[in-house]
């Protein structure tokens, strides 16, 4: 643990702005490679999946070593781990610019993504531990959840400019100097913290779930090419189903799991996770056929098609603030709500588009898509930290991160699929019609998110969550009560607080 009573308002507000540097470069690359696509086609001779790859394996990897990131900063030292993070991903980030082949491409994206996965559960954790307010906290998510706006916003004019200018190996330098500047900061300000009593490793609980994720995207991605019914896909299929059975089970049975069980039994962060995963399907599918229908479609250049995307960025950057606010003032339901009916609106907006739809359509569904959008962090987030002992913090905050990366790989990889199949005839021709059924998922992944969010604030669900409070206050890890140890003292504070 750190000692918080000698870090004034300014010394965390700084730290703060250290932290959200590491989602500032992570935001901006994942908006940068999406302006980037087609640019990436065209070099390297990428097919539709291939691009799929370039943004899943990111996705992929990210979501697979999420928790196990969050676990070993826990254990071993927050400010350390988000230091080698920062490392990881700018060496990625610089061998993605001299990528020469796809398949290359795709490696290194892998590597960026180990990095980043040491990044924003690791830099939310330190927040939660520096923030230990509850009031000051909600309003600190509300401005890290505003950087998304930021690098929403940045990323495509960046992009497009650099790709105007230079080819896209350029679009992954920039990356570069942010992150050496954000090392170099944490070192000098950010304090060491680590859970007070160190937990162990669960190598099979982490191979399961890398088994879960990435058989599971595999096949949604390569099942269209290969035939839903070849080999190779049903035995992704099997590989999938087998793990996903199997990791509940094992970690029921672990003395120290690599994700405790206990944290679902309270609906809120249950329902924070569902609707993380649903927020960002909508993201990420909106995103990449958003960037297919402005470029190949509408035959926008980068940075046309860049300003043509603010409406989301400015939208996401003035309401996930606002978000925070409400979140500390009045609780997660209104955001959620008003969040869930925003993506639902630009779905269904975007059902309506053609090769040639109005400015006015496109402007609008545009707009309430980042409206709702940007409402949707603050909420999770805080509801994932919330209520939640201060010792597993990064773990907590990480399955929030993962459910995101989840919903952002199956979202390009589902909606990517259902639509690049039914495109007939030349892209340029069939896409926008072939489009309107991904759009259907995105309205439906919106009235998801609003009825969840109903839901998961009403008083027992609400009632949920400080019983699983109560229950981590003994201090006892998961697993069969026999193999549990003497309980440890409680954490500071009680359910109640815990939760607010």
């Amino acid at each position: 643990m750190t000692d918080q009573t000698a870090l004034t308002r300014g010394r965390r507000l700084l730290i703060l702005a250290i932290c959200c540097m590491s989602l500032l470069i992570v935001g901006l690359d994942n908006t940068i490679v999406n302006v980037a696509l087609p640019s990436i086609q065209h070099d390297l001779k990428a097919p539709a999946s291939g691009l799929q790859w370039v943004v899943a394996a990111y996705t992929l990897v990210l979501a697979s070593l999420l928790i196990l990131s969050g676990s070993v900063a826990d254990r071993i030292g927050r400010r350390r781990i988000f230091q080698l993070g920062l490392v990881c991903f700018v060496l990625g980030s610089a061998l993605c610019s001299i990528a020469p082949s796809l398949g290359w491409l795709i490696a290194f994206r892998a590597l960026q993504a180990v990095g980043g996965s040491m990044l924003n559960p690791v830099a939310m954790s330190i927040i939660t531990n520096v923030f230990t307010d509850p009031r000051e906290r909600a309003q600190a998510i509300g401005v890290w959840s505003g950087v998304v706006g930021i690098s929403m916003a940045l990323g495509p004019l960046v992009g497009g400019v650099l790709l105007d200018n230079y080819s896209w190996p350029s679009i992954f330098l920039i990356n570069v100097p942010i992150g050496l500047l954000a090392i170099a900061l944490a070192a000098r300000f950010v304090p060491e913290s680590r859970a007070p009593r160190a937990r162990r490793l669960d190598p099979v609980g982490q191979l399961l779930a890398v088994l879960v994720l990435g058989a599971g995207t595999g096949a949604i991605i390569e099942g269209p090419d290969h035939g839903w019914t070849s080999p190779v896909i049903l035995t992704l299929i099997v590989l999938a189903a087998g793990a996903l059975i199997a990791f509940p089970l094992w970690e029921r049975r672990h003395r120290e799991p690599l994700l405790d069980l206990r944290f679902f039994r309270s609906a809120p962060f249950s329902g924070a996770t569902l609707i993380a995963l649903c927020a960002f399907s909508a993201l990420g599918g909106f995103l990449f056929l958003n960037t297919l229908y402005l470029q190949d479609v509408r035959h926008y250049s980068p940075v046309e098609a860049g300003l043509w995307t603010l409406p989301i960025a400015g939208f996401t950057l003035v309401c996930a603030p606002i978000s925070g606010r409400i979140v500390g003032s009045r609780g997660p339901r209104i955001p959620l709500v008003l969040a869930g009916l925003g993506v639902a609106a630009s779905g269904l907006l975007l059902t309506r588009l053609t090769a040639t739809s109005s400015p006015a359509l496109l402007l609008a569904s545009y707009s309430v898509f980042g409206f709702g959008f940007g409402l949707i962090n603050a909420p999770v987030t805080n509801a994932a930290v919330s209520g939640m002992p201060r010792a597993q913090a990064g773990v907590a905050a990480a399955v929030a991160s993962t459910s995101r990366q989840v919903g952002q790989s199956l979202g390009v990889a589902v909606l990517g699929t259902v639509v690049t199949s039914a495109v007939v005839g030349p892209l340029a021709a069939g896409f926008a019609p072939a489009s309107h059924a991904g759009w259907w998922i995105v309205m439906a992944l919106g009235l998801a998110v609003a009825v969840l969010g109903l839901l998961t604030s009403t008083p027992w669900a609400l009632g949920t969550a400080a019983r699983v409070a109560a229950r981590f206050s003994d201090g006892a890890p998961a697993g069969p009560p026999s193999a549990r140890p003497t309980p440890t003292p409680a954490v500071q504070g009680s359910p109640a607080d815990r939760l607010r």
